[in-house]
């Protein structure tokens, strides 16, 4: 100890005790302390100008105390001068990660979910900011919901993705067209069964949020199948859980070959958040590529692997629905894995129009809409 504040405030070698309103001390680091001084940040930019580099000696305290709910600091040599409200301090006094309103709690759904899927209609989401904070929230914590009301215009799509974010191309461009195409470069571009799976884990990062706007749908059969990965993983957790260890800490590899294109990327089938929650899965076996890890490894993955995809079969998860014209399904792609039966490719037209954008987009949004910021 070097000295001792004002106000029960104590001045440590390199920081200070302050008394917090429950009663108890909370140790506060000086570099930490002169960095996080309000003036430290610019209240147009909301970034921090202040820089600690340029520092050619250890921030040191010369005074600190406690003036009604502040802290109030007097720096060494710069004569600085500091004040932070006992309320900011508190929330940093445990070490905890800062608090986030977009860490919603994700609710997981089984195969009886399609009637309760949030619904929202495009014009109230075109006209009424709030009702794009309860979209976002419900993507946040279902993981999906579907839209109304579309124009049947190529705008449309992009038009309503941009609500939640900004639209974000993939190797196959900005937008892509679902429908039978003479010369495809994916099995969603022909009428055969499409296999559950995430879209795109070739790509390095795969896309957060996929938006699906269903412009015709009237061929035979054609149903769309969804699954909540979050609810297969976490019942997978309990009944296997060697097998879960496996799925979330080995790195497969997965590829998208055509003859513009030649994408590869490792990706692991569950992932965990920061927490160790389960925050999604990704899975293709269309796009996974031959499996190269030591072939003895392999001897306890693939039952592993399999085991994971034949509980996305069971009844018990699949939702079936058909899309109507009109409407838009928007999920989150590290979550929700999605197929389709097989249609019969001259009964009708069936075409969808598909965009994405990044989940941290998706969680932006939602924290605006919110009022969350430290600058609020």
């Amino acid at each position: 100890m070097l000295g001792t504040g004002k106000d029960g405030v104590l001045l440590r070698e390199n920081g200070l005790d302050v008394p917090l309103a429950n009663g108890k001390l909370a140790y506060f680091n000086a570099y930490w302390l002169r960095d996080n001084c309000p003036s430290s940040f610019d209240r147009v930019t909301r970034e921090r100008v202040y820089d600690i580099f340029a520092e050619a000696v250890p921030p040191r305290i010369k005074e600190a105390w406690i003036s009604g709910a502040f802290l109030e600091i007097t720096w060494d040599n710069s004569q600085h001068k500091s004040r932070f409200p006992l309320t900011f301090l508190a929330s940093y006094a445990n070490g905890e990660k800062r608090a986030d309103i977009a860490r919603v709690t994700r609710v997981p759904w089984y195969s009886d979910h399609y009637p309760k899927i949030a619904r929202f209609a495009q014009c109230d989401l075109a006209s009424d900011r709030t009702r794009v904070g309860e979209w976002a929230h419900a993507l946040l914590q279902d993981g999906l919901a579907l839209i109304s009301d579309m124009p049947d215009t190529d705008d449309a799509l992009l038009q309503t993705a941009g609500l939640l974010g900004h639209v974000r191309p993939s190797y196959f461009g900005q937008v892509f067209e679902v429908k039978t195409h003479a010369n495809p470069t994916n099995l969603a571009f022909t009428s055969q069964a499409l296999e559950l799976h995430t879209d795109l884990p070739s790509e390095d990062f795969a896309p957060g949020v996929q938006f699906l706007h269903c412009r015709a749908n009237s061929a035979t059969g054609g149903a769309s199948l969804f699954v909540d990965g979050l609810s297969i993983a976490q019942d997978f957790r309990e009944r296997y859980p060697e097998d879960f260890d496996l799925l979330v800490n080995t790195d497969v590899p997965y590829y998208c070959e055509h003859d513009t294109f030649d994408m590869r990327a490792r990706q692991r089938v569950i992932e965990l958040d920061e927490h160790g929650a389960i925050s999604g899965v990704t899975i293709s076996q269309h796009q996974a590529d031959i499996f190269d890890l030591p072939q003895r490894d392999l001897d306890r993955y693939y039952p592993a692997f399999c085991r994971f995809g034949r509980m996305m079969q069971d009844e018990k998860y699949l939702m079936r629905f058909r899309l109507k014209a009109g409407e838009c399904i928007a999920f989150d792609n590290h979550r929700i894995v999605h197929g389709r039966a097989a249609y019969v490719a001259n009964s009708g037209d069936r075409h969808l129009r598909g965009c994405y954008i990044d989940r941290g987009e998706l969680r932006s949004t939602y924290r605006v809409i919110a009022g969350e910021g430290r600058f609020r």
